[in-house]
């Protein structure tokens, strides 16, 4: 499959970055910190949501900032002693682009996102966090925001993402989506190609387009 694109954004967990292990461990090592269960965590449907909103369902409303706090620290810190890796085939594409033709566009909070690239060996020009935006994943602005800072038109845009969330926010932003599947089956992932990882894709660099090869 071809497509051509003005612009690629990339989510950063299971997409660009494997970071599950890490963020299982963290959450869990916090669960027990909290009197709660991985389940009970599990039963709010965490994954591609930002941690922030994930304990405003767990917590009450004046315990979600401390332990906010102390989640991120636990995460980077876990990043930061190798709890994350690349996903396959994600550098050798990056290292295929322009550097101002694509960003990172992730749920995480900015000392998460940072860590995680930089253990995985992901040197992001543009990054779009929690703390850019005020409204998350589904929502389309953290993909609307990335593609004003890159200066491309959302439709010329090409968004992979590994997650149902995700998925959603960059089909409202009226983009093109490839879906990855690191953390779902196939059959959840409402997307207009889906690969099993960034290895299925190649990138040619025109004089104003990429022109994206996809294995499908």
């Amino acid at each position: 499959m071809r497509i051509s694109a003005e612009a690629l954004l990339f989510d950063s967990d299971e997409t660009l970055v494997s970071s599950m292990k890490s963020v299982f461990r963290c959450w869990e090592q916090w669960a027990v910190a909290h009197g709660l269960t991985v389940e009970e965590i599990v039963a709010v449907e965490p994954h591609g949501r930002p941690a922030a909103a994930i304990l405003a369902d767990l917590l009450p409303a004046d315990e979600v900032a401390p332990a906010l706090a102390l989640l991120e620290q636990a995460e980077v810190d876990d990043a930061v002693t190798g709890g994350v890796a690349p996903v396959p085939g994600s550098r050798e594409l990056l290292a295929s682009l322009p550097v101002d033709r694509w960003a990172v566009v992730t749920s995480g909070t900015r000392r998460v996102a940072d860590a995680r690239l930089a253990a995985a060996g992901v040197h992001a020009a543009h990054v779009i966090t929690m703390d850019d935006v005020s409204r998350h994943k589904p929502d389309p602005e953290p993909f609307l925001a990335a593609a004003r800072r890159l200066g491309v038109d959302p439709a010329g845009c090409v968004a992979f993402e590994d997650s149902p969330a995700g998925l959603a926010a960059a089909r409202a932003a009226g983009m093109t989506t490839v879906a990855v599947t690191t953390t779902h089956g196939a059959a959840d992932l409402a997307a207009d190609v889906v690969v099993p990882n960034l290895s299925a894709v190649t990138v040619v660099t025109g004089d104003t387009r990429l022109h994206l090869t996809i294995a499908v």
